[in-house]
Parts: C-alpha cells; sequence; structure tokens
C-alpha cells in the first residue's frame, strides 16, 4: 500500500440532520427511495472532502431488518438504490472507490442477537449477491463478534472483491469486541479468508486509541474510523437513532488529533463513522497532509 487511505464518514446520522423525515427503524432505507438527493450529495460532499473511498448506504437494509419492519419485499429495490446513488455521486465529484457494505444483521452494538452460522451465511450471501457486481470492495463493518465477521468476510471473499473486516470494540479497556472476544481472537477467525484489511469502527477514539497495539499486530494494512457518540448503550434492538447523542468535543480539529495520531502510530486507513461529518473528512485530509502523509489514490479493485 502506497500513502494512507482516507474513506468517508458517518452517512445515517449526517442525513437524519439533513431530512424532513423522522426517524424509524426503516428510516435510514427509506431516505434512498423517498430523498434520494440527499444521499446523493452526501457521498458526493465526502469524495469533495477528501474520500477516497465512499460505502454505500444500505447499512439497514438487510433482510432482516426489512422483514421485521413489513417491508421484506424493498431488500433489491435498496440494495440497487444504494449503488446507484453512490455511482451518481462518483460520476459527479471525482474518483473513488465505492465499498460495498455487509452490516450486523440484527443492529449494531448487539452481539447476542444472533442465528446460527449457516443461517448468518445465507443472508450474508444474499447481500452479496446484490452488491459484488457493482462495487469496487466490499466493507464487513461493525462486527460485534467473530463469528459474525466470520459468516460475512467468508459471503465477501467468495465475490473475488477486496474484503475489508471491521470490528466495534467495547469501551473498556483490553481491545475486546462487544461479544467480549479479544481482537486477536477475532482475528484468528479470518485468518483463513483473503481479507484485503482488517480495521476498527464505530467506538470511541479513546477505545481505539487503546487498541492500537492489538489492532497493529494484525499485519498491515489495518485502520480505523471512530463514532463521535457519548454512548451506545441507549440503542436497543428495533430502536431508533434518535437516542443516541453526539459529542461536543469531537469538532473537525479535535477528530483529526486523534485520526493523525492512529496514522502516525502505523495505521493505514483512517475515516469516520457516525456522527464524523464532510467537515471532518476534510480537516483530517489537510492535517495529513500538512504533516507530511501522502494520501493514496483511489484503491480501486
Amino acid at each position: 500500500m502506497t500513502g494512507i487511505i482516507l474513506t468517508d464518514g458517518g452517512m445515517g446520522q449526517e442525513l437524519l440532520r439533513r431530512s424532513k423525515s423522522k426517524p424509524t427503524p426503516l428510516w435510514s432505507a427509506r431516505v434512498l427511495i423517498d430523498e434520494p438527493d440527499l444521499v446523493r450529495d452526501l457521498h458526493a460532499e465526502f469524495i469533495g472532502a477528501g474520500a477516497k473511498v465512499i460505502t454505500i448506504n444500505t447499512y439497514a437494509a438487510t433482510p432482516e431488518r426489512l422483514e421485521r419492519e413489513g417491508a421484506g419485499e424493498l431488500f433489491q429495490t435498496l440494495q440497487a438504490r444504494g449503488i446507484e446513488l453512490a455511482r451518481q455521486a462518483r460520476d459527479a465529484a471525482g474518483d473513488c472507490a465505492i465499498a460495498g457494505c455487509l452490516p450486523p444483521l440484527f443492529g449494531s452494538y448487539a452481539p447476542k442477537l444472533t442465528i446460527s452460522y449457516a443461517d448468518t451465511l445465507a443472508i450474508y450471501r444474499r447481500i452479496v449477491a446484490e452488491q459484488a457486481d457493482h462495487v469496487d470492495l466490499i466493507l464487513c463493518e461493525t462486527m460485534a463478534s467473530a463469528e459474525e465477521a466470520h459468516a460475512a468476510a467468508t459471503a465477501a471473499c467468495e465475490a473475488g472483491k477486496p474484503v475489508w473486516v471491521s470490528w466495534t470494540l467495547a469501551d473498556e479497556p483490553g481491545a475486546r469486541l462487544r461479544s467480549g472476544e479479544t481482537l486477536a481472537e477475532a482475528a484468528a477467525a479470518i485468518a483463513h479468508l483473503p481479507v484485503a484489511a482488517r480495521l476498527v469502527n464505530c467506538s470511541r477514539p479513546e477505545t481505539i486509541d487503546a487498541a492500537l497495539s492489538a489492532l497493529k499486530g494484525l499485519g498491515a494494512p489495518v485502520g480505523a474510523y471512530a463514532n463521535g457518540f457519548t454512548a451506545t448503550e441507549a440503542l436497543k434492538h428495533g430502536g431508533t437513532v434518535d437516542v443516541l447523542h453526539a459529542r461536543h468535543d469531537l469538532d473537525p480539529d479535535a477528530y483529526a488529533d486523534f485520526a493523525l495520531g492512529w496514522v502516525e502510530a502505523g495505521l493505514d486507513i483512517v475515516g469516520g463513522c457516525c456522527e464524523v461529518g464532510p467537515p471532518h473528512i476534510a480537516a483530517l485530509r489537510d492535517r495529513l497532509e500538512a504533516a507530511g502523509h501522502e494520501i493514496a489514490g483511489s484503491p480501486h479493485a
């Protein structure tokens, strides 16, 4: 890898601020249909801010979530729309790689809400089938347990595209997933797969700081993109994101302080997650360049 790869920030919370609609369990999926311009324009803003990887906005468009809310028939439509809007943004705003999205099936931060490995793998294969031909890489993100990441990564690797796997960490020290497993244990579960990069995301920046040694121990390339929430415990299964609150001490410069530190510690990929918007990514780009770090071009497959 030549240079630091800069990714986009979080889509959901930023879209919520811009939308005219009140949040519902299906809100971030419905916005693809009801307010597609918001999605396309936010992708474009991240590209303009310097992101060389953007992730399609289909985090909530999983079969389980849609069927739970009586909208299972929208699965293929929403997946296609998410891909289309990301491609439109790239055409308008500049070159970047488009990442497919394999999210946790039962919502973020919920490692105990699981089904069998075989059933989990089957659902991830359904998602990959809709995305693989239209994206440059596949991102398995916010993985809260080793088994969840194993299933997602297995389905993603079958597509023959580069695969990034990103785990979410508990706030307590120890570089542990929200399942309680260590980062090393989670990485060992996918060691037999041709995963191109390993990351952590949707965790507090301070948590990522504490996990840097363990993350670097997984071998390059590695990366991180933190959230800006005060806490995540209030979000329950089937709930809405309006119960979560943004920190007031993570403005663009403060966030860039953290992310620049990760790069200087040896990480190869940085960006942002929830509550990290285009101004944060632009500030991070500027700080990286000012510090003499080369920002990589688009990592197309």
